[in-house]
């Protein structure tokens, strides 16, 4: 596994711990719309076009990946590390574990 998973306590501080941290929030459109965490830079894991979307990224930068459940994030977060990216944080349980 190239990233870690971390409950919403340690998903939160792995945030903190960060100079500059990116919130990827990897749900549809009307799953965000329902609301999200923070200010999160918002790409759909079932669109079209993801991965050409997370190529335009920063590879250096820390990565903080939620979805609803926490399954598309961590398939969000695959996706990313074998693109090269180096930090990749997966909100286990995605927004229903943070907002439990």
């Amino acid at each position: 596994m190239n990233y870690r998973n971390l409950g919403p306590t340690a998903f939160q501080l792995a945030l903190d711990a960060q100079d500059n941290p990116c919130l990827l929030d990897v749900r549809t459109p009307h799953e965000v719309a329902a609301g999200v965490i923070q200010d999160p830079l918002v790409i759909d894991f079932l669109g079209a076009d993801f991965a050409q979307k997370v190529k335009a990224l920063d590879r250096e930068k820390t990565y903080c990946v939620y979805c609803r459940s926490g399954q598309r994030s961590a398939n969000a977060c695959q996706v990313m590390a074998n693109l090269g990216f180096k930090s990749l944080v997966n909100l286990e349980g995605g927004i229903l574990a943070w907002n439990a």
